[in-house]
């Protein structure tokens, strides 16, 4: 199970396992018209059920279905940045900077860089566009720091 900080839910993704289907009470297509059973499986209120799905569970406790390509674009997994870069976001932050002046690598704000190297390395991180993408997606979803090599 994967729990996300910015949107607070619960999902599993599908397995197909006979627990699985206990578990979320999924429903035989075959059963469901009294017929013999199905490989197609069906979550109540939400559809049919393919391995790779995932059930999402809100705070009450309603299932909902997603692909799994849905999911990846809605809840990406938390962006990995450098801890010089997590301190310099923090910093931005506590100073009530917009994401626009920390963007632009707001040299006011380098009370952690302990030397020119360090803000060096920050500047350097923030220039490729994609970097600058994932600043932004930390800023606004939460981040992990990237473990040191």
């Amino acid at each position: 199970m994967k729990f996300y900080r910015k949107q607070p839910i619960e999902a599993e993704q599908f397995d197909g396992s006979n627990e699985m289907v206990d578990k979320y009470e999924l429903i035989d297509a075959g059963t469901m018209l009294g017929t013999h059973h199905s490989p197609e499986l069906y979550l109540t209120g939400s559809g049919k059920v393919d391995v790779g799905d995932w059930i999402i569970t809100d705070n009450f406790n309603h299932h909902t279905l997603m692909t799994d390509e849905e999911f990846k674009q809605q809840y990406a997994g938390l962006p990995v940045i450098p801890k010089n870069v997590a301190n310099y976001l923090t910093d931005c932050k506590l100073a009530n900077t917009t994401i626009e002046t920390s963007l632009s690598g707001n040299i006011m704000l380098f009370s952690r860089a302990r030397s020119h190297d360090m803000i060096h390395d920050i500047l350097s991180w923030l220039c490729p566009s994609d970097n600058q993408d994932l600043f932004a997606r930390a800023w606004l979803d939460g981040y992990q720091v990237e473990e040191d090599r």
